[in-house]
């Protein structure tokens, strides 16, 4: 079977499960197999598929089928220019959340904390593109904190340090950014989610509980201790979420406070400064 043939039979499987993007999904897991860039993968689909190759793309299809993330067969996600290494452990990075760096990279900061780093993508991110920073990462998920250091590791990315947390328990000292991306979907909005999301990510970084706003009032009630004085503080919000968590920062005695748009023009970030 040639790679085109395989590509072909592939597509056509994930679209009779039901797959919104199978034509790109089924690239993307052909690659994968390949072990093929996917900018050449168009160069080898007339070839004939080893065995090997072959089996790897039939398996990958069936967990696709089933509504396994893409970035949890092949065990990458793309976020921000970088490749992170993602599982079921941790949230997926996602182009919207790409929002906040770009909020955070508006200003100077030397020190930045992370709440809920998951995968480590918002942090290293920082830290990358400000090499003279330095920060620390905290999660609840000692397994999403292996991922973490492992994508620090494979980034290089020496600045960064990372400590089990309950946001702020056991955090001292205090950062020019703290910025979070915290679950923050509620209780009435679990049916609503893709399959993709609902039955494959880790229900610890999605699920709040009851409004989906517990995270954002307990970041909010830290925040003031954590702050170098002028600091800022940064969260990702759910689009509906912004007047609420506003509301919150406020009466945190936190200023300066404004919601962000994400590029298709839904609110997506919250700011505040400590003043």
């Amino acid at each position: 079977m040639t790679g085109d043939q395989a590509l072909r039979a592939a597509t056509a499987r994930l679209v009779a499960a039901g797959m919104p993007d199978a034509p790109r999904d089924a690239r993307r897991l052909l690659s994968h197999a390949c072990d093929c860039a996917p900018g050449r993968l168009s160069l080898i689909l007339p070839d004939p598929l080893d065995a090997v190759a072959l089996a790897r793309f039939e398996a990958a299809i069936a967990r696709r089928a089933m509504r396994e993330p893409v970035s949890h067969i092949t065990g990458l996600r793309a976020f921000w220019g970088r490749d992170f290494r993602v599982s079921a452990d941790v949230l997926d990075p996602r182009p919207e959340t790409e929002s906040l760096i770009e909020q955070c990279l508006a200003a100077e900061f030397s020190s930045v904390l992370d709440l809920g780093t998951g995968s480590g993508c918002i942090l290293l991110t920082l830290l990358a593109e400000r090499p003279d920073a330095h920060g620390l990462g905290c999660d609840l998920s000692a397994a999403a904190l292996r991922i973490a250091r492992e994508n620090a590791t494979r980034l290089g990315i020496t600045s960064a340090r990372f400590q089990q947390a309950d946001w702020f328990t056991g955090v001292t000292g205090r950062f020019d950014l703290v910025v979070s991306n915290p679950p923050y979907i509620a209780d009435d909005e679990r049916a609503a989610l893709s399959p993709d999301v609902r039955d494959w990510e880790p229900h610890l970084a999605l699920f709040p509980g009851g409004d989906g706003l517990s995270a954002y009032r307990a970041i909010a009630a830290g925040a003031a201790a954590h702050l170098a004085p002028g600091g800022r503080l940064l969260v990702e919000i759910g689009a509906a979420q912004g007047p609420a968590v506003r509301a919150i920062f406020a009466g945190a005695g936190l200023e300066n406070i404004a919601i962000h748009p994400d590029l298709d023009g839904r609110d997506r970030v919250v700011s505040a400064r400590q003043v």
